[in-house]
């Protein structure tokens, strides 16, 4: 794996810089202070920026394909349908309260007497940069790609605030506790309109002091002019959803229409694109598009990680770990749910209701989009790793009893996943079992794909009404995953109409996106968690709220057709010692020989579903307890500040629909 670079180096320059005259990070501790030497040399200016690239970053050991900065965990993921689990924003609550769980503490906490990682340290340590670098004489053209980065760095902020919560507080100087003359801390939330608009002028001023393309290897994971402009396709993209965009209004779609074309063209310009080995498409290319680091050209925004043994440096991955069984000493955590199972199309692109859909529930697996077999594991499945080239994932299961309900018996002797299922996208080939049993994976993370850019220009130009344009994006983004076009229009021909076509676009962001911490923001932008304000009937989607989410379990039958029961022990389709009561092995499950006609293993795994297999829906993913359902509020589609933000800061509006310290909220998120 390949070390990244920007990590490595700011922390070990962070250990060097100990010994100099006065603290790197001096003004962390002398809030009214600052520390001159960092901004009088590149090297040091350089090590800033990038400890600020750190603070925004997934830290060691992260799931980061679904880590999400604002819980600093995966449940937002949670409060999808691509992992179940109860979480604070789908669990059912007397009321809704800002002292509730509930209210996202993400806006602000109490001021620690330590040194801490949150929303206003980050904006702070970002505007004591633009406060001073200009000061101390460093070149010019180093001032620039700097504060380039930090523009970034500050729109990035900016607008994870403003899609949780609405409009904030614009602060764009670093605050001086020690206050003269008047002026006062107390600044107030600022408009949702006024915060986009400084979020727009913070990502131009960066995609103007950026280059297209770092020159070196050495820069892998730096923001590039293109990455800003793709960040601004994002904001502007949610800035025209419903949540915000209430009233359709076109010209906020055809502002993110504009953004989003740019963002292609200044991508492509400098040589990124969607990641295809030579002139393939296919699903062996987009799954090792996960893998390749340096210059992949997919690679918008990404995440570094590396695979350092030393405490001082290392940044692993902790999605490797998570997603692999723990029958080969993984993590095994992740269990995705039949609901995105189901939610994959066929191999022509066709999608359940459509014409011609063929759907065998008995071989959920067979003919599916090419991205089902790279984004799951399944039993019976290939799933290599480096050690065992062949591997093969068995999840199957048999009762212990005639008479029990369900099948308690399991292949994982070392403890299965909870849904039967398991994700596979981004783990890696050559991944390996040895030095910390998958823990110390390096692969990067991609927050933004190149095909996320294509499917925010799709979105926009349906909403722009260029309907034709925006499905030909989707196409691109089927062909190059290697769906069959056996209708002329990979699955989509018949799309009629705006609301239709803006159906197809999130269908695909489903399945293209899935795992990658972009769902939750999707259904929350178009307030799909429920059809309360008629977006669930207007794109034909079912709502979570009231939904229990759930696996599957597969279990083994006999050669009659009766249900096998035995011990724990007693494996009907693995080695001689695990037997049925007469003896015999049901069906070997990888034999050394296949029955007449069957020519390989892949082939004898369909024999053995046709014959010896039976899928089961396993509903105890979800809590159990007391009938539970998903259950989703309105006022979660924007956040109330909570009890300690409040506090702290009893001046601000809290958000309508949220009480607050003196009554009911009365801050309009939509203004």
């Amino acid at each position: 794996m390949q070390h990244n670079k920007i990590v490595i180096a700011a922390a070990l320059l962070l250990a060097a810089l100990a010994g100099c005259k006065k603290d790197f990070l001096e003004e962390k501790r002398d809030l009214g202070g600052v520390n001159e030497e960092v901004f009088q040399d590149s090297t040091l200016a350089q090590a800033y920026v990038d400890y600020v690239y750190g603070l925004f970053l997934p830290g060691s050991k992260s799931e980061s394909m679904t880590w999400n900065l604002a819980t600093n965990n995966s449940q937002f993921t949670q409060t999808t349908e691509e992992l179940a689990g109860q979480t604070n924003w789908n669990r059912e609550w007397a009321a809704i309260s800002y002292l509730n769980g509930h209210a996202l503490g993400y806006f602000g906490e109490a001021l620690p007497t330590s040194i801490r990682n949150n929303t206003w340290t980050r904006l702070k340590q970002i505007n004591l940069f633009f406060d001073n670098i200009d000061n101390y004489g460093l070149p010019l053209y180093t001032r620039r790609k700097l504060k380039g980065q930090l523009f970034f760095w500050r729109a990035w902020q900016y607008f994870d605030l403003v899609r949780l919560y609405g409009g904030v507080p614009l602060v764009l100087h670093a605050q001086d506790p020690v206050l003269s003359g008047g002026e006062s801390l107390e600044i107030p939330r600022s408009t949702s309109s006024a915060c986009i608009e400084q979020i727009v002028s913070d990502l131009d001023s960066a995609m103007a002091m950026l280059p297209g393309r770092w020159p070196s290897g050495g820069d892998w994971g730096r923001i590039t002019a293109g990455a800003a402009a793709a960040l601004k396709g994002r904001v502007l993209l949610t800035w025209a959803s419903p949540l915000f965009n209430r009233a359709d209004d076109r010209a906020r779609w055809k502002r993110a229409y504009d953004a989003n074309a740019a963002a292609k063209a200044l991508l492509e310009a400098n040589g990124f694109g969607l990641y295809k080995t030579g002139d393939l498409a296919n699903a062996t290319a987009w799954e090792n598009m996960f893998t390749t680091e340096v210059d992949n050209p997919e690679a918008v925004i990404v995440f570094g990680f590396n695979n350092v043994i030393s405490d001082q440096v290392q940044k692993w991955n902790g999605w490797e770990n998570d997603a692999r069984p723990k029958e080969i000493f993984g993590g095994g955590s992740l269990s995705p749910t039949k609901q995105m199972l189901d939610a994959f199309p066929m191999k022509d692109g066709k999608m359940p209701g459509a014409s011609n859909y063929t759907y065998d529930p008995l071989k959920f697996y067979k003919n599916r989009d090419p991205r089902f077999y790279k984004t799951f594991a399944y039993n019976g499945a290939l799933w290599p790793y480096r050690e065992n080239p062949q591997y093969r994932l068995w999840t199957y299961r048999w009762f212990n009893k005639d008479a029990d309900a369900t099948p308690g018996n399991t292949t994982e002797q070392r403890g299965a996943n909870s849904s039967g299922i398991y994700v596979r996208k981004a783990t890696a080939a050559n991944a390996s079992i040895a030095n910390g049993d998958f823990e110390t994976s390096g692969t990067d993370y991609m927050e933004m794909r190149f095909a996320e850019v294509l499917l925010n220009l799709a979105e926009s130009a349906v909403g722009n009404d260029n309907i034709g344009e925006g499905l030909e994006y989707v196409k691109a983004i089927r062909e190059r995953a290697g769906v069959e076009n056996a209708d002329g229009a990979y699955g989509l021909s018949g799309i009629a109409g705006r609301d239709e076509a803006f159906a197809a676009v999130l269908n695909e962001r489903k399945i293209e996106l899935a795992y990658e911490g972009k769902r939750f923001w999707d259904l929350r932008r178009w307030m799909l968690f429920n059809n309360d304000y008629g977006t669930c009937s207007r794109l034909g989607v079912q709502p979570l709220n009231g939904m229990r989410r759930t696996g599957i379990y597969i279990y083994v039958k006999t050669t009659e057709g009766t249900k096998y029961s035995g011990g724990k022990d007693k494996d009907p389709l693995y080695k001689v010692q695990y037997t049925n009561p007469d003896g015999t092995i049901i069906a070997p499950r990888e034999p050394e020989t296949f029955p007449p006609g069957i020519n390989n293993q892949d082939e004898y795994v369909d024999f053995l579903y046709d014959n010896y297999f039976v899928i089961m829906e396993k509903d105890d993913l979800d809590p159990t307890n007391n009938d539970w359902k998903f259950t989703w509020y309105n006022a979660y589609y924007f956040f109330g500040l909570n009890q300690t933000a409040l506090n702290n800061a009893p001046y601000l509006e809290q958000t309508q629909g949220w009480d607050g310290l003196t009554g009911a909220g009365s801050f309009d998120p939509l203004k």
